[in-house]
């Protein structure tokens, strides 16, 4: 059965969105999030973690469970036999890492769109996940045409070519961008400025941009009370908390907790 992309839905509405990350490859991670009912969509950050494709199968079906849809977040070597594994296994979206130029932003286009000659893109018939109850050829269609399109805009080449690139990204109908602080600050030969003031003027210009040119930015928070900054100049789509932080954070408050309590023993 073809799950219904309910993320698409909340943007064809022009409405805000929430997510959170997924490093952990454990399939429970997902459905929990999906049990809530709190969150629009779950990222599984590929790029980061450990998988193949039966791992890939897993986390979709779980998701599915709680008709939470999901966005694979690619490393960039690789990333065309990878996107499409995951749409095969049933993600929803998928997030580009490392977009340079206009020409990249073509090349995403093509590896996750349509191989019909109206779309031009490369992505054929993949007999997998969505085959498994029926074989749809239409439904296919459809839903590949409600993936969810994001780049990452993380490189001085990008800042550089942020016209061009937010151009093209409209053209080809990305839905949104995400700003990559770690990377730019990487890429400009000066990590340090990563978590300084300094960094934050690039990040307002990719902001700014992203929404003059009709593509709306994302911007990942790991706490409720940092959207508000975001949320005030034109941003309503977050990425909020990681698996993995959350987890240690937690296991750490409570081993305090009780260390301290022992103290007194």
């Amino acid at each position: 059965m073809i799950l219904h992309n309910t993320f698409r839905d909340k943007l064809n509405e022009g409405k805000g969105t929430i997510g959170t990350h997924v490093l952990f490859h454990d399939p429970d991670i997902p459905e929990m999030i999906g049990d809530t009912g709190l969150f629009d969509y779950a990222e599984y950050v590929g790029e980061y973690s450990t998988f193949d494709m039966t791992t890939l199968y897993h986390i979709a079906r779980s998701a599915q469970c709680g008709n939470l849809p999901l966005m694979f977040k690619l490393d960039q070597e690789g990333q065309g036999f990878w996107a499409q594994a995951a749409l095969g296994a049933g993600f929803k979206s998928v997030l580009f890492t490392d977009v340079r130029t206009a020409d990249d932003v073509d090349e995403c286009h093509r590896l996750i769109s349509c191989d019909t000659p109206d779309i031009g893109g490369h992505m054929g018939v993949k007999l997998r996940r969505p085959a498994l109850s029926s074989y749809d050829i239409e439904g296919y269609m459809q839903d590949l045409k409600s993936v969810v399109f994001a780049i990452m805009i993380e490189k001085q080449e990008t800042l550089d070519n942020i016209d061009a690139v937010l151009e093209r990204s409209k053209e080809k109908g990305v839905d949104m961008t995400q700003w990559g602080p770690a990377d730019f600050a990487f890429s400009t030969g000066n990590p340090s400025i990563q978590g300084t003031p300094e960094i934050r003027e690039y990040e307002e210009i990719v902001i700014r941009k992203s929404i003059e040119y009709g593509v709306p930015p994302r911007i990942e928070i790991g706490e409720v009370e940092q959207a508000k900054r975001y949320i005030d100049m034109g941003v309503k789509h977050f990425c909020i908390g990681w698996d993995r932080f959350i987890y240690r954070q937690k296991v750490a408050q409570l081993g305090e907790g009780m260390q301290k309590l022992l103290e007194t023993v």
